[in-house]
């Protein structure tokens, strides 16, 4: 039985940079909201609880429902965690789809939609666990590493095309000043990573699960980093499949009856960013994992794609790295030439 099936009243809340509009939904009177608007801060957060009080909605049969927009929901979150109120975070997509042809937009109507969607799929909602306040820290300095790195990229792309102008004006002012910002920026990259392994250092189970991440050829600081952050410390998914879904990485059958048999496909909604960098790691363990770059080799004598392949051994990596860090031992690489 899902943890929130005995729920009997329902607030649907659509988040935006300055506002949240709340509505509430009563268990026995579907269809029949009451809505209101609130600053998205905390003197707003304090006027909702007035408001759901006065209504007499009762906290402990109470759940609290909003789509993923990022930091704009993060203090509410926090809020609501320390209020002990059971709240779930959902994606805006899977809400959409859940409600089938909908017409019409806006934050009104939005709220009494995730409000809708509470109600209907309470059976299978999980409570959302704001994580850690060291993985928040982790999770910003990745946000801004990533920030720095796209940055120095451009002036990286652009110096080429200066330095062709370079060639006729004779003038290097341009191009010296744009070496000087990729190194300040490499700079700021260096400090960050080590700001991220002194959060990683101090926190013991961080630590070792870092090191038992590391330990498999392909993870580096920032693909391990960025799976400490994204599964909470390996709380999140409970196992590496679970996580290549979300990565999007996991192949799925393409199949319907005898007529339609097309190859296996990974989801367009995955994580973009951890599956660009496990694809990154997966490029690299072919290069200095022997059994890895045996599979690569083999896989490419039988016809299979470059990216077809680094997509299967990005899934190989997550499952090493779940395993090591379920088994809490290193991994051991025991690959043997076959001569056969």
């Amino acid at each position: 039985m899902g943890k929130f099936i005995k729920k009997k009243w329902f607030i649907g809340i659509d988040i935006s940079k300055n506002f949240i509009d709340a509505a509430i939904l009563k268990e026995n009177e579907p269809g029949r909201f009451t809505n209101h608007r609130f600053s998205n801060d905390l003197k707003g957060f304090e006027s909702m609880k007035e408001w759901y009080v006065k209504h007499e909605v009762k906290l402990s049969s109470c759940l609290f429902c909003m789509e993923h927009t990022g930091t704009y929901g993060l203090l509410l979150c926090a809020w609501l965690s320390q209020q002990n109120a059971d709240f779930c975070v959902e994606p805006g997509l899977q809400i959409k789809q859940s409600l089938g042809m909908t017409r019409g937009k806006n934050d009104v109507i939005d709220a009494r939609r995730i409000a809708t969607y509470a109600l209907n799929k309470r059976a299978d909602l999980k409570p959302h666990i704001l994580p850690p306040v060291t993985l928040l820290n982790m999770k910003q300095l990745l946000t801004y590493r990533d920030q720095l790195v796209r940055q120095r990229s451009s002036l990286k792309n652009s110096l080429q095309s200066h330095l062709e102008y370079q060639k006729i004006s004779t003038d290097d002012f341009v191009t010296k000043d744009i070496q000087q910002q990729m190194e300040h920026l490499s700079c700021s990259v260096a400090e960050v990573e080590k700001k991220i392994m002194g959060i990683i250092e101090n926190e013991e189970q961080l630590k070792e699960n870092y090191n038992l991440a590391t330990s498999v050829k392909g993870i580096g600081l920032v693909i391990a980093a960025f799976m400490l952050v994204t599964t909470q410390n390996f709380t999140g998914f409970e196992n590496g499949r679970k996580f290549a879904c979300y990565a999007g990485i996991a192949p799925f059958p393409n199949e319907s009856g005898t007529s339609i048999k097309a190859k296996s496909k990974v989801s367009y909604l995955g994580n973009k960013k951890i599956k660009t960098l496990l694809s990154n790691g997966a490029n690299s363990a072919k290069s200095w994992d022997p059994e890895i770059k045996a599979y690569y080799k083999r896989k490419i004598d039988e016809g299979k794609e470059h990216k077809a392949v680094i997509n299967a051994i990005s899934c190989k990596l997550v499952n090493r790295v779940f395993s090591v860090v379920k088994r809490q031992t290193p991994y051991v690489s025991i690959y043997q030439q076959n001569f056969a």
